[in-house]
């Protein structure tokens, strides 16, 4: 109950999704999109907690934490950041943009220590204060634009340290920077365009924001005309290479100039693409969006396995063999025939002849004398004590109900599936021993033909001792009416005892069988019914928060925000509903 309520806080919780800022609307079909992405991511962060690791879903908080603080700025600021290398020219070309001398530029390096940023304001009522004080740029760096552009409104452009800089404070600086805006400009020049450093740790590790990212060739100046297009070739390529979407055609991805901050060159052609991002104002929504997609495709093996189908989970096949599992630890069937052999051992000693009756009691004594138990006669004749359990066989069959539950699981969740059936195995034979002797069998009936027989039984003995005394009178010589009748009576008698006891021993198999079936259905409900609430409905429960967790995570990688979730799977809601109401016993 407890965990059921924490998990539907949970989704209650995460689906109390980010607001838009005060004043602004709700924002466009991607904004909704994501919107709908982190609540669900969220959501899987608070049904997970207690099985993943907290390494595992730092990450994934991280991105939360930002699009959170984020969503509180207003949007119509985008962030743009200029990186690159030492000596790439990222300050003149920040100063070529801002059409003004803002950050220092030198032979000296690094020149850059703090970030510089720049200003196109919005409007009055918009104050990019709270966006700065977020990116950490101090009062002193902070700059407005002397040239009023109005393409450029809402920009706040970014003047990085560089990245390869002998001071790991700047590589620091530029490490959290780049975690923090919007959108990044690439800078490279005809000497470090192939640069190990610059693809390998930054590049690579962008290329799912290649749709928020330009990659600048600056410098061109530097090379003859026609080697401007070579070095852009060989630009894609490494680029390609390297995982990086290029926006080619109408495509999203990454933008690829040749410009030369020094001349002036294609610095026209940068500020309108930069001037349409910031006009668009979806650059944060999407480089958060590409910050979710990165974390879904780390998390994915953890929800997903290899195959695309969901698994099986706990069948109704698994249930079935598993309550037959138990039922043999229990010795159901054993108790059956037993309870069979003693109904008809009652039948024998109430329907038998009396001279069978008295042989038995011989054997009784002649027992007593060999030493053996008085009673053991009498105990043959009752039904069976409350049977033992079987420890082993209980685990083994709870190991392989979870091994078949837990096949086709994310390996966290295959894991605390037999966790929580191993913590169950542990006190089942327990709770079997304890259902058990609060349920012992039931008094043997006693048919009400018994007595009857037992009658007829007598009556024929009756005759049989008075033909046998009739006949002994007739040879002594005395004086008897009749000569057949005794002899009828002592035949009738010697042969109706032994026939009447074979009859009812045929009459006697068929509730005899029904009873030894009915006391195997008891136990087979005994045992279900501890499997049931040990073991069964604690897996049960696992499945279910694994099938939130995968529709969660299903919702969190899809573009879209759409539950692409196969509904007849078999941890589909339908299913998982049949298999809860089927946790009840299936036997009798």
């Amino acid at each position: 109950m407890t965990e059921s309520m924490t998990i539907t806080r949970t989704r209650r919780e995460s689906r109390e999704e980010p607001r838009p800022a005060a004043g602004e609307a709700e924002g466009t079909q991607e904004e909704r999109a994501l919107r709908l992405r982190l609540g669900a991511l969220r959501e899987l962060i608070g049904l997970s907690r207690t099985r993943l690791d907290d390494t595992a879903l730092a990450e994934a908080a991280r991105v939360l934490d930002e699009a959170a603080a984020r969503d509180k700025l207003p949007r119509t600021y985008t962030a743009v950041a200029i990186a690159g290398a030492t000596g790439t020219g990222k300050s003149t070309l920040f100063n070529a943009l801002a059409g003004a001398q803002l950050s220092e530029t030198g032979v000296r390096r690094p020149t850059t220590a703090t970030a510089v940023s720049c200003t196109w304001e919005a409007g009055r009522e918009q104050n990019p204060d709270g966006l700065l004080e977020r990116l950490g740029v101090p009062a002193r760096a902070r700059r407005r634009a002397h040239v009023l552009d109005p393409g450029l409104r809402g920009l706040i452009l970014l003047d990085l340290p560089d990245y390869d800089s002998v001071d790991p404070s700047h590589r620091e600086q530029v490490d959290r920077l780049l975690g923090l805006v919007d959108a990044v400009i690439w800078v490279v020049d005809p000497e470090k365009y192939a640069d190990t450093l610059l693809h390998e740790r930054y590049l690579r590790a962008f290329a799912g924001h290649a749709d928020v990212s330009l990659v600048v060739l600056n410098q061109t100046d530097r090379l003859p005309v026609e080697a401007v297009d070579v070095v852009l070739d060989d630009l894609r390529r490494l680029l390609d290479e390297g995982g990086v979407a290029l926006g080619e055609h109408g495509e999203p991805g990454a933008g690829v100039l040749a410009v030369s901050a020094l001349t002036g060159d294609g610095v026209a052609e940068l500020r309108g693409t930069v001037g349409e991002l910031a006009a668009a104002r979806t650059a944060a929504a999407r480089r958060l969006a590409a910050d979710v997609d990165g974390v879904a495709r780390r998390l994915g093996p953890l929800y997903i396995a290899d195959g695309a189908e969901a698994p099986a989970g706990l069948t109704p096949g698994a249930r079935e063999t598993f309550e037959d599992r138990l039922a043999a630890a229990v010795g159901a069937s054993a108790a059956g025939q037993a309870a069979e052999r003693g109904w008809l051992r009652r039948a024998d000693r109430a329907c038998g002849t009396p001279w069978a009756q008295v042989t038995r009691w011989l054997a009784g004594r002649q027992a007593e004398r060999r030493g053996e138990p008085p009673a053991l006669a009498t105990r043959r004749l009752r039904a069976a004590g409350t049977p033992a359990v079987a420890t082993a066989v209980v685990e083994h069959a709870v190991r392989l109900l979870s091994d078949e539950a837990a096949d086709g699981l994310p390996e966290p969740w295959g894991r605390a599936v037999r966790d929580t059936a191993r913590q169950g195995a542990e006190r089942l034979p327990e709770a079997l021993e304890r259902a058990l002797e609060k349920q012992p069998a039931e008094p043997l009936p006693r048919p009400r033909w018994w007595s009857v027989a037992a009658i007829g039984q007598a009556v024929l003995l009756a005759a049989e001792l008075l033909g046998f005394c009739w006949l002994l009178a007739a040879v002594l010589g005395q004086p008897v009416v009749g000569r057949w009748l005794p002899l009828v009576l002592l035949v009738g008698g010697s042969f109706g005892g032994p026939l009447l006891a074979w009859a009812c021993r045929i009459a006697a198999r068929g509730p005899a069988g029904a009873y030894g079936q009915q006391e195997e259905w008891r136990l087979r409900r005994i045992a279900a019914d501890a499997g049931h609430s040990h073991v069964l409905e604690s897996i049960a429960a696992e499945l279910l928060r694994y099938r939130e967790v995968r529709e969660r995570y299903v919702v969190a990688a899809s573009p879209t925000g759409a539950a692409e979730f196969t509904s007849m799977s078999p941890l589909s809601p339908l299913a998982t509903m049949s298999s809860m109401s089927a946790l009840s016993p299936s036997v009798g």
